[in-house]
């Protein structure tokens, strides 16, 4: 029964493994970026779970997305014992105007303990800066 603690690991490393689907012209495309250390991950699309952590698939028109962001911050005193801890939020953006058949960038950054967020568009403009919530 050793087997059964590895088999979700296995799972969760094959759903990465999969190509993403091709683009779809009638709706918009969201990639997620962050630095390689954080774990940032779409969570929900207009309140309703995503299903692929990967991107958002997008109709056109207003949409609010919600993504996980997690990060490590120094702790100790002031940082200076080299001990860290593991920060996780949700980053919000709300944004009126998605367009079919564009892609769209919504990265996700940390500053010390205060994590940030943007949705930009194919030429890297800022559309909209996203809310971070329950961080904990």
């Amino acid at each position: 029964m050793r087997l059964f603690p590895v088999l979700p690991l296995v799972l969760v490393l094959a759903g990465c493994a999969s190509p993403l689907p091709p683009h779809d012209p009638n709706m918009a495309w969201v990639d997620m970026t962050a630095q390689p250390s954080d774990i940032f991950m779409s969570e929900r699309l207009d309140r309703k779970r995503t299903p692929d952590g990967r991107y958002f698939l997008v109709p056109p028109g207003a949409h609010e997305l919600e993504a996980r962001y997690e990060f490590e911050v120094s702790g100790g005193a002031f940082g200076l014992f080299g001990e860290t801890h593991t920060m996780r939020c949700t980053l919000v953006i709300r944004y009126d105007d998605f367009q079919a058949g564009q892609r769209y960038l919504f990265q996700a950054r940390s500053l010390g303990f205060t994590p940030q967020g943007w949705l930009r568009d194919e030429q890297r403009n800022e559309l909209a800066r996203a809310e971070a919530e329950h961080c904990r």
